[in-house]
């Protein structure tokens, strides 16, 4: 895959947090807000023409993530650096430029440039069904973007956009799709519609949310196919979000293995998976199933017990400590510091530090 010498997106420190409802009682005595810390200072970069993967358990954050690099949520902290295009970028006023051609998606921009970057970024969600609006033919749910963002200057060059659109997904002839409601379709096609919808404005980057999660095995590869054929032709970032390592390992580039907010593990996919350093990933490869027919009715234990702690009470210190077959002391009072263990992969853990 071509890398680029600068990252396309920069997240630097991104954070969102989520006020919870008080009650009378501490309204009337004044006790301080709480807030579920959903992302927690989170920093990575993504690169155009490699798959940057967000792994982790239900609850730790890699949703959040997603919806805050697409701006369908307000971060609290932090920032989004992203580089547009040369052809969006010229539409940019100077001043909505934070350093060497990056925007800053965390600010709040104008309306105008606000609608150039959203084209320029875009989501599949997990659920094919309800990210697709059951009211609409698949027509409509392709000619809507369009329309919105002034794409085709006429009923037939629109046409002729959503057919080619709907041959890059392989939902072939499209005429036979064109007029079908979400319900007439497969999970597979779908999803496929989902990806053509997310295409169809030609983004750089593309955030894949769980997309193959609630699919059949047998069409998951197909999917998965998809997704690399697609980067290949458009060079494309995208940011894949999963909590199946298995698949992970299979599309990704890079992995960061992310708990309760924060990034414990980052680095290439082979060092994450076959050199893991964080006793939390290390946990969640030993949950992997192993393809050895000689071991399918063996159940592997998993080093870690319990759930994970919410996210509105986050333990102190080390936040994984609580669940951690190598806590020490100083697990539970202090933060451990992210630490380079070789060229290109981090780890947050006092196992790795001399001090």
């Amino acid at each position: 895959m071509r890398m680029m010498s600068e990252p396309v997106v920069k997240v630097r420190d991104l954070m969102k947090y989520f006020p919870l409802r008080r009650g009378i009682k501490e309204i009337i005595t004044m006790k301080p807000r709480r807030f579920v810390k959903a992302v927690d200072g989170v920093s990575f970069d993504m690169h155009i023409g490699e798959v940057f993967c967000l792994v982790g358990e239900s609850g730790c954050g890699k949703t959040t993530t997603g919806r805050l690099i697409t701006r369908l949520l307000e971060p609290t902290g932090g920032h989004i650096y992203y580089k547009p295009t040369k052809e969006v970028a010229s539409q940019i006023p100077e001043k909505c430029f934070a350093e060497n051609g990056y925007v800053d998606l965390a600010r709040k921009l104008p309306k105008h440039v606000d609608k150039l970057l959203r084209r320029e970024i875009q989501i599949v969600f997990q659920d094919p069904f309800g990210s697709l609006d059951p009211r609409m033919k698949v027509y409509d749910i392709l000619k809507e973007p369009l329309i919105v963002h002034g794409v085709g200057s006429s009923e037939g060059e629109r046409r002729e956009i959503i057919y080619r659109a709907l041959s890059e997904v392989k939902l072939v002839p499209p005429e036979q799709f064109m007029n079908r409601y979400p319900h007439m379709l497969s999970g597979g096609q779908r999803q496929r519609v989902a990806f053509a919808r997310a295409m169809i404005l030609k983004p750089t980057v593309v955030v894949a949310d769980e997309p193959v999660s609630m699919l059949d095995v047998s069409i998951r590869a197909e999917i998965l196919q998809l997704m690399l054929d697609l980067q290949a032709s458009r060079d494309l970032a995208y940011l894949f979000i999963t909590h199946d390592l298995a698949v992970a390992s299979y599309l990704c580039t890079r992995i960061a293995v992310m708990y309760l907010g924060k990034i414990v593990e980052m680095g290439s996919t082979d060092d994450v998976i076959n050199n893991p350093q964080h006793p939390y990933t290390k946990a969640l490869i030993a949950a992997v199933p192993e393809p050895d027919p000689k071991n399918r009715f063996k159940i592997r234990e998993v080093p870690i017990k319990g759930e994970v702690p919410s996210a509105a009470a986050i333990p102190p210190g080390c936040r994984f400590h609580p669940r951690c077959p190598y806590a020490m002391d100083r697990c539970s009072k202090e933060e451990p510091p992210v630490l380079e263990v070789k060229p290109g992969h981090y780890v947050s853990c006092w196992l790795h530090t001399k001090k």
